[in-house]
């Protein structure tokens, strides 16, 4: 068992992100065992900021599980950069007891690749881990997509330019952006006639 302050700390920001974010008691067991997983990764692999640990549960689960509302009729997700797991692995928790459902966890670090493949075991989320570079997967055949997301992994030009494969076939993009969202879309436009919405952050 977690003694100490930490834990305390946890549970609170759990209690907060899941004020902000409700699921279902299925998904919240599902999102524990992924909390659990993670933290005990950390202590090898940087899958998250350590500075972010004390929030986690808002930080990165709660953030992670509002991109559903954005979208909430897409079965099929790709996620490009999955690194610690986020977006992918909560939605996944959230998204497993529909049927129909899959999100691709695309991520070329062989050490994260092994953690993801873990969580995905661990939480029995329906999601499959494609140990290889975002360019790479754009060729290989998944049937249909409904939504490309990608965290903190590049710029939105670049995102752009690796996300079209899936666009074009009509899926949408989610990517979470900081606060120099603005400058991107400018910068973005410049290379792609996009068609973009921004939603604020819970």
């Amino acid at each position: 068992s977690k003694a100490g302050q930490g834990a305390i700390d946890l549970d609170a920001d759990k209690a907060r992100a899941l004020q902000l974010t409700p699921v279902s008691r299925e998904t919240q067991t599902r999102l524990g065992k992924f909390v659990e997983l993670l933290l005990l990764w950390q202590q090898k692999t940087n899958l998250i900021s350590p500075s972010t640990i004390p929030s986690l549960w808002t930080r990165h689960v709660a953030d992670s599980l509002q991109l559903l509302e954005l979208a909430p009729q897409a079965r099929a997700w790709v996620d490009f950069g999955s690194g610690g797991g986020c977006p992918a692995i909560p939605i996944a928790c959230a998204l497993t007891d529909m049927t129909g459902t899959n999100v691709h966890l695309i991520e070329s670090n062989g050490k994260k690749a092994a953690f993801l493949r873990e969580a995905v075991r661990v939480t029995g989320a329906r999601a499959t881990v494609h140990a290889e570079r975002v360019e790479k997967f754009k060729l290989a055949p998944v049937e249909s997509v409904d939504v490309v997301t990608a965290r903190a992994l590049a710029p939105l030009k670049t995102l752009c330019d690796q996300a079209f494969a899936l666009v074009e076939k009509g899926a949408i993009g989610l990517f979470p952006k900081g606060q120099d969202v603005a400058a991107e879309l400018t910068d973005t436009a410049k290379y792609w006639n996009i068609e973009a919405s921004t939603a604020a952050s819970k």
